[in-house]
């Protein structure tokens, strides 16, 4: 992230609210102890919590029915938001966390992508009396199944957008996320919803419309158990200049895939005022 862009994002962070765990009105009353301990672990950086208010951890995860002892799989962890809560918290329970990580049997696979993955690796090998031991499995539009019937519940957040521009990647990632929990087993889904109406078969902007996510899911054999609001922005207004990148933590001031970099007179107040995207929240169970 360039200076400009940190700068604009620790200024945001000073002004942010206090991190609460309540629940949203629709989640469950009852809180896991150990979730709200992970999720107000002093192992999380001070610009992570400050996003918890946008991404309601707490009440996400309730929601989606992360229970102890889990095997969990997390898909396409970025920067590791999600991995610094769960991880510590399926540590504490007895359970067991994977992690999906750049495909090491692509032999195309750039050097970049080999970095990234033993940096990630080694971040969170460091510290094992927090994170336990992180299970990785090779992931990518040419990887090998998932481990069949292995997981409880699979966490995709904030990717489903991205897999659009491949074409069958969306239909594969669904079926293998089906093979690979067990009956019953939970899919947990947050990403950036567009209105309602036809879906840009790419999502250039980020936006996915909850029908279609729903509908591959359903094709690959997976059942609504329930949606919910927790994550819903009313004041996204989905048409920026430079898609859902332009608003925070991205704040982008240049398209998404250019090497530009950051305008230093781009205005991004507006933006931080509207805060992060609308979500669509949605639990799915094998059938």
């Amino acid at each position: 992230m360039k200076l400009h862009r940190v700068m604009v994002i620790a200024a945001a962070m000073a002004v942010a609210l206090p991190v609460s765990v309540s629940l949203a009105k629709d989640a469950p009353a009852k809180v896991d102890p150990a979730l709200a301990a992970a999720v107000a672990g002093d192992w999380r950086a001070p610009q992570d919590k400050a996003r918890d208010r946008y991404r309601h951890p707490v009440e996400a995860l309730t929601f989606w029915g992360i229970k102890p002892g889990m095997t969990v799989l997390e898909v396409q962890p970025g920067g590791g938001w999600w991995t610094e809560i769960l991880a510590p918290y399926i540590k504490a329970t007895g359970g067991r966390y994977y992690s999906t990580a750049a495909d090491l049997a692509n032999p195309e696979l750039s050097a970049a992508s080999r970095k990234a993955r033993a940096d990630f690796e080694a971040r969170f090998a460091a510290k094992p009396d927090i994170y336990g031991t992180i299970h990785f499995v090779n992931w990518g539009a040419r990887s090998a199944p998932l481990p069949k019937e292995t997981f409880d519940f699979i966490l995709t957040a904030r990717s489903i957008h991205g897999w659009m521009g491949t074409p069958g990647m969306v239909e594969k990632t669904f079926r293998d996320f089906n093979l690979a929990l067990k009956p019953g087993g939970i899919l947990a889904v947050e990403q950036h919803r567009a209105n309602p109406g036809p879906q840009d078969p790419k999502a250039e902007n980020g936006y996915v419309t909850e029908a279609s996510v729903i509908e591959q899911a359903k094709k690959a054999g997976f059942r609504l158990a329930a949606s919910s609001e927790i994550n819903a922005n009313a004041r996204d207004t989905k048409d920026y200049p430079f898609g859902v990148w332009t608003l925070p933590p991205a704040l982008r001031s240049t398209p998404e895939t250019s090497d530009k970099p950051d305008d230093p007179s781009f205005d991004h107040s507006k933006y931080l005022a509207i805060g992060e995207s609308d979500r669509m929240t949605l639990r799915f169970v094998k059938r």
